[in-house]
């Protein structure tokens, strides 16, 4: 289980430790104050108060020791320099990811040694741009990749005889109820090992010992992947 701390409150650090799996992470938030330790706590996360640029307090929350990543969401860039540098000062392997608010700000957060810098204004023109551009394609990722916590990604082999042989990658209907799954692309042994996107310029005939790559809930892909292996139809 990975060992997540959460720096600065925010609307966007709470949305991410709401879609972080919970299975599968352990997460504590950093809060400043009382207030922000008691909002977040009401929201089932364990919170902790302490001094982010104290290294006996990062210290004593993990830092160093058995932490895996840290997210620093601090308004300001300055403070989440601070940390990237204090935290990567003591963990080498630390993963860190940051928040950036001013771009030019984000070479001094790579210097600083992080590893990830999420700039939340590209990707509201990223978001923007690709509803106005690709409307279809926005609908999927808010069906599956945005609007789920459980996302996950499965390599599901056609075996032979299987009901899937002779179906055009085009007729693959997996973005229903029942899946709620995205096909990224299929690996044609017969062709090579490569992974050729299905981004609907050209069309694949499916034949037994192709791999179909997915992407959607962890349900869905255990639900395709019984019925492809086990010829449930």
């Amino acid at each position: 289980m990975k060992r997540i701390v959460v720096f600065g409150y925010s609307v966007m650090s709470l949305e991410a430790m709401s879609r972080l799996p919970k299975e599968d992470c352990s997460i504590l938030f950093i809060a400043a104050n009382e207030s922000e330790a008691a909002s977040v706590s009401e929201k089932g996360f364990e919170t902790q108060i302490i001094d982010f640029k104290n290294d006996d307090d990062l210290s004593s929350v993990g830092i160093g020791t058995n932490v895996d990543i840290i997210f620093c969401f601090y308004p300001t860039d300055s403070d989440n320099v601070f940390l990237t540098i204090s935290a990567r000062a003591m963990d080498k392997d630390l993963i860190i990811i940051a928040i950036v608010d001013d771009s030019e700000s984000e070479g001094k957060l790579l210097a600083a040694g992080a590893n990830k810098i999420i700039d939340p204004y590209e990707i509201c023109g990223r978001k923007v741009h690709e509803m106005l551009t690709k409307p279809d394609i926005s609908d999927i990722l808010d069906h599956t990749v945005f609007g789920r916590h459980d996302l996950n990604m499965a390599q599901i082999e056609i075996p032979l005889d299987s009901y899937l042989e002779g179906i055009m990658v085009s007729k693959l209907n997996l973005r229903n109820e029942k899946y709620n799954l995205i096909l990224i692309g299929v690996v044609d042994k017969e062709l090579d090992d490569q992974l050729h996107f299905t981004n609907g310029e050209t069309d694949h005939e499916l034949n037994a010992g192709d791999v179909l790559v997915v992407m959607g809930p962890s349900h869905g892909c255990r639900l395709f992947r019984n019925e492809v292996e086990y010829q449930w139809v």
